[in-house]
């Protein structure tokens, strides 16, 4: 997660709404101070919280972990008041602000901004950090720590922290000896096994070749490199709805997101003139973990590259496809993303196959907590997913479920994509074909979920 960090930054993160009237003084002021001594006591429930990231010299041990020597909260849970009455654009407008600062490498890689200056005491919320620390399953997992389920959960005082300090040059060495005499014990065993060891590299090898012979995606205007700056745009549905209509077309949750995808991009590019006969490829995460997610550290995902099909202008008819295209590729088992850009060699084969097979879309469908939350009091009213971009990737598609709802943050290239806003609203008419209503902030996120 670190090769391409320098041009394009992997940082992900999450824009939450809070309901803040218990944080906010009767002048209106954010009690900053209140929060601050919720995360921290929690703190200890991530430890990459107080880490940061170190590279040591050549020949002693690739970039590991390591207790930051001073840590000052200040540093990373901050207060930045709106406009107020803010509304939503400014809110967006705020957080791509916030999202092109670069979290700083000598300490640890997060951050949370509060954004108060939204209509009825509402609080915006931006928090961010590094990919190295989670994918977005062990991402959700991670923040999850420093919420309740109650309103009223009491501060646990915790003593002071102290940094353990970093290896030594010597121990790094007598490590990563281990280390290579470690890997060189298991991969005997496999050796010795050729049947299991052969079959796991045909798989692999097979996965690779299928995706060099695919016929290459339909060139597009948003084929361009990824530039710095983004735009964003919010759809917002309820879960139960998404459920309803991807059941009654034999279809995923993940699908009707594919589906909708679809009639946004299609819509996007007659806008700009351009043929939808074709397909256009999109990245589609998918997580190697197995059973519960409350536990998930560190990143563990593979990617499909799933053709939409644009030439298809039923919604219904669309859905059905990308549906029976979905469940074949999944059958296919992806290797970790994490393990394979570990030599420029395959750095740049996994960039070629992004040029070749024109992938300019990127999704991502997340599984959150399906009861409210709550941070410091207040309770969480709605979560959105924020995604990076990278190489020709220009367009993202982020979607989380919370509390019965299933809300989705497309982010895309300012200059490749300056309309967005035409994306955004072929998509909700493509959910509401498919039987799917999409709400404003002030009347989706304030409704009341029961269990």
């Amino acid at each position: 997660m670190l090769w391409g960090d320098e041009l394009w930054p992997q940082e992900i993160g999450a824009l939450a709404v809070l309901d803040g009237g218990g944080l906010l003084d009767l002048d209106g002021r954010f009690r900053i101070e209140v929060v601050r001594d919720v995360i921290e006591s929690r703190l200890h429930l991530v430890p990459r919280f107080r880490q940061r990231l170190h590279t040591p010299r050549r020949g002693l041990s690739g970039p590991l972990w390591v207790d930051a020597p001073s840590f000052d909260l200040a540093n990373h849970v901050r207060v930045v008041p709106l406009p107020a009455p803010a509304d939503e654009a400014e809110l967006l407008i705020a957080t791509e602000q916030l999202r092109r600062r670069r979290l700083d490498r000598s300490r640890p890689l997060w951050g949370m901004w509060f954004l108060p200056g939204l209509p009825e005491g509402r609080i915006g919320l931006f928090v961010k950090m590094h990919h190295v620390i989670a994918d977005g399953i062990a991402g959700v997992a991670t923040l999850g720590n420093f919420l309740d389920a109650t309103p009223g959960a009491a501060v646990a005082r915790r003593g002071s922290w102290v940094p353990a300090p970093p290896p030594s040059a010597r121990d790094l060495l007598a490590d990563n000896l281990r280390r290579n005499a470690a890997g060189l014990g298991r991969a005997m065993p496999r050796l010795a096994r050729r049947r299991t060891t052969w079959q796991q590299v045909g798989a692999a090898w097979s996965a690779v070749r299928e995706l060099l012979a695919e016929e290459p995606g339909t060139e597009t205007s948003l084929d361009r490199r990824v530039g710095p700056d983004r735009t964003m745009a919010v759809v917002r549905t309820r879960l139960d709805q998404v459920k309803e209509a991807a059941h009654a077309r034999g279809a995923k949750v993940n699908d009707v997101l594919l589906a909708a995808t679809a009639g946004g991009l299609r819509r996007l590019l007659c806008s700009r003139g351009e043929p939808v006969e074709g397909v256009v490829r999109i990245s589609v995460p998918v997580s190697l973990r197995q059973g519960d997610g409350g536990e998930a550290r560190g990143n563990l995902v593979g990617a499909l590259l799933v053709p939409l099909p644009l030439g298809i202008s039923d919604p219904g008819d669309r859905l059905r496809q990308i549906a029976a295209e979905t469940a074949s590729r999944k059958r296919r088992i992806p290797p970790s993303m994490g393990r394979v850009p570990r030599s420029r060699i395959a750095r740049r084969a996994l960039l070629k196959v992004i040029d070749r097979q024109h992938v300019n879309v990127t999704t991502t469908d997340v599984p959150g907590p399906p009861l409210p939350l709550y941070l410091a009091g207040a309770r969480v009213l709605e979560v959105l997913p924020v995604l990076s971009l990278i190489w020709n990737v220009s367009l993202g598609v982020g979607a989380m479920s919370y509390a019965g709802q299933l809300n989705v943050l497309a982010i895309a290239d300012r200059d490749v994509c300056p309309d967005l806003d035409v994306f955004a609203a072929a998509m909700r008419e493509e959910l509401h074909a498919l039987g799917v209503s999409t709400y404003p902030m002030s009347a989706h996120a304030v409704e009341e979920v029961r269990p």
